[in-house]
């Protein structure tokens, strides 16, 4: 049985080597059965909607991923981290999976939210990976919203959804409504960590997280939910719950 972790975070925006030691320290006091550990969206630099954001965009194949790829071998967990990638002259909403033994995929977010379309570049292929908890479809936040990604992630035999989350308090509700909706409609686990906390940096808006990392269950129910203090929401993910629930409606697996 796969265990995962949604990992909530309050992050220090435009402070890279502030967030890289808060993942590392992070992944290394998780119970050692955790299998897959899921952060926030902009894990590692943080997000502000100008031309500061480039100074600590980083690549994907650079000192930071390695160091974490390092770390995810070490403990024998795979990690989900975002961060804004720069490629190029383009930079990107993006989310990493490092796995253990050296595999990565990388999903760059298709539907960018307020202010995101000023200094990032949209994101074009969904991805999917092969994980300990099944074929694994990798969304960012606001994709959340939209159905016809979910369904062709559906088509493509998804069991779990790695969601890295960067939701207002403001909206905290939509988020719970939406990660309770997506793994409905796909009939699959949803696990998505939410960054918690505020960003609060001079010349840029101040904003408070929703934080409320949690796992949906593949009937559309609440599996394990945290409020919006830092901490680890860890959780099994029972394959007899998904088989029972597809068996319920009728899906097969791929």
């Amino acid at each position: 049985m796969p265990t995962v972790a949604a990992c909530q975070l309050a992050l220090a925006d435009l402070d890279v080597a502030a967030n890289v030691a808060a993942v590392e320290s992070r992944v290394v006091d998780l119970p050692d059965r955790v299998d897959v550990a899921v952060f926030p969206e902009h894990t590692l630099t943080g997000f502000v909607a100008d031309e500061r954001v480039a100074d600590v965009a980083l690549p994907a194949d650079g000192e930071h991923i390695s160091r974490l790829q390092d770390v995810a071998a070490a403990e024998a967990t795979a990690l989900v981290v975002g961060f804004v990638e720069t490629d190029g002259e383009d930079l990107y909403n993006t989310t990493l999976y490092l796995a253990p033994d050296g595999t990565r995929a990388r999903y760059r977010k298709r539907h960018l939210w307020s202010g995101e379309e000023d200094v990032l570049v949209v994101g074009e292929e969904l991805t999917t990976v092969e994980t300990t908890a099944g074929t694994a479809g990798l969304l960012t936040c606001y994709d959340l919203n939209f159905v016809e990604d979910s369904a062709e992630l559906t088509r493509r035999g998804v069991d779990v959804l790695f969601v890295s989350g960067g939701w207002p308090a403001t909206y905290s509700e939509n988020w719970t409504l939406l990660m309770r909706a997506r793994a409905l409609d796909g009939v699959r686990w949803a696990v998505g960590a939410g960054r918690t906390g505020r960003r609060d940096i001079p010349d840029a808006s101040v904003v408070e997280y929703a934080g409320r990392s949690l796992v949906a269950r593949p009937d559309g129910g609440i599996h394990a939910t945290l409020d919006r203090r830092e901490g680890d929401l860890v959780a099994d993910l029972d394959g007899d719950i998904l088989a029972a629930a597809r068996d319920l409606v009728g899906v097969s697996p791929e």
